[in-house]
């Protein structure tokens, strides 16, 4: 029961306005992500053919970079739980010229093809799963055997102050946030790197090695407020909240932010693990 209401809480939220937001913000993450898009597609060789799984993939940055590279007859197939940035990913595809298609479906429990990939990869798309055994379970299955796993995923919260910054500095003004809960779906759900070793090893990886990766990423310093309002606990909880309390809020949460700016930049390190296996 545990699982299957963490399953509807998250595809409530990526179908409701968090994937909304994010289509709608979609120029700006692609910009201050592309450090991290790049240290995901490093194992794609260009003109290598590979056929290639994106698992959470949005509205599909990292898919294009990914078929970008890789030529005939590879192909890349983005897969996310989410309908608007699946639609809104389609939408790109059309112009794109590119061998991407998109798949509006639960990683977790979809139906691949058996054995049909060469190599499987997120970016952030995998620490939101209720059952990361049983998702990575069947993503085995859909590898072939030797199959690449590639994952970009958060380190811990007092490794990244600046995703955080926002809930801590707003937290005396919506005393209603959510705690951050250890080990449990969501941006750090994957942050204890031991635990997930053991998630991958009993899901059926080998030679899995988990290293960190400290990515200098930017954004432009107008676009922080919009950045802060909209995404995070702190963005789920402003439209509930009367004008006095988000313009409130809105200060308090600015000010917090100023060791981030850099004339007209917002510049953070992005702490992530970087974690690859193989298909045993």
């Amino acid at each position: 029961m545990a699982t299957e209401s963490r399953t509807h809480e998250q595809s409530s939220r990526w179908n409701g306005r968090s994937g909304q937001v994010w289509v709608q913000s979609q120029g700006l993450l692609d910009q201050v992500m592309k450090p991290l898009e790049e240290l995901l597609v490093q194992p794609v060789i260009a003109g290598s053919g590979l056929r290639i799984l994106d698992v959470g993939c949005g509205a599909g940055a990292t898919t294009f970079a990914a078929a970008r590279r890789v030529g005939a007859p590879g192909s890349c197939v983005g897969v996310d739980i989410s309908e608007p940035m699946i639609d809104a990913a389609r939408e790109r595809a059309a112009d794109a010229g590119l061998p991407v298609s998109f798949l509006l479906a639960d990683a977790q429990t979809y139906d691949f093809e058996p054995a049909r990939f060469d190599l499987i990869m997120s970016r952030f798309g995998v620490m939101f799963f209720p059952d990361p055994v049983a998702a990575f379970t069947n993503l085995r299955a859909a590898a072939r055997p030797g199959a690449a796993l590639r994952l970009l995923v958060w380190r811990g919260p007092q490794d990244n102050p600046f995703m955080t910054t926002a809930e801590r500095a707003a937290a005396p003004l919506l005393p209603d946030l959510p705690a951050r809960v250890p080990d449990a779906p969501g941006q750090f759900g994957f942050a204890d790197d031991q635990r997930v070793h053991g998630i991958l090893t009993e899901s059926g990886w080998s030679d899995i090695a988990i290293r960190p990766a400290d990515v200098e990423c930017a954004m432009p310093e107008d676009a922080l407020i919009h950045y802060f309002t909209h995404f995070g606990p702190v963005g789920l909880a402003l439209p509930e909240v009367d004008e006095s309390t988000r313009a409130r809020v809105i200060e308090v949460v600015r000010a917090a932010f100023e060791p981030f700016v850099r004339g007209d930049q917002v510049r953070y390190t992005a702490a992530c693990w970087v974690i690859d296996a193989h298909a045993a």
